[in-house]
């Protein structure tokens, strides 16, 4: 009797390790993974141009940040995720790294702050590329969850 019972606590508790397993790796974590579309005209003022870009940002629990996005049709100078409401603009808050001939990442180690990760929650922050002719910012994509 006291091996059966052993044995049933054994059982349990790998039982519990598994699904502890497959819960973490299925995303049951609330972490906000953000498909964005980058273009002319959601800049501030509306941008003309063939320019656009794409990708993923992922915004952790902890806040921490990471991802990349994918540009085309731009000579970019530089690429920064910004707080600020959708037709606003803000202060750029994550410099983006350049990874490629036209990829742009955030860079390890990322971190919002508490006010920035409310913001975030609030559909308050976005990506934009600068360019040249485009100091302000080329293309932009508002982070939306």
């Amino acid at each position: 009797m006291h091996k059966i019972l052993r044995k049933s606590k054994f059982t349990l508790v790998v039982v519990a390790l598994i699904a502890g397993t497959l819960a973490g790796g299925t995303g049951i974590a609330t972490a906000g993974e953000i498909k964005v579309n980058l273009s002319g005209d959601q800049e501030i003022p509306p941008v003309q141009t063939s320019a656009s870009g794409s990708g993923t940002i992922t915004v952790e629990d902890d806040k921490s940040v990471k991802g990349k996005i994918t540009i085309s049709d731009i000579k970019a100078t530089g690429a920064h995720i910004h707080e600020g409401a959708a037709g606003k603009t803000g202060s750029d808050i994550i410099t983006l790294k350049k990874t490629g001939d036209n990829e742009w990442s955030v860079p390890p180690g990322a971190k919002l702050t508490d006010a920035q990760y409310d913001a975030f929650k609030a559909g308050g922050l976005y990506i934009n590329v600068h360019s040249d002719a485009n100091k302000a910012g080329e293309i932009r994509g508002q982070l939306k969850r």
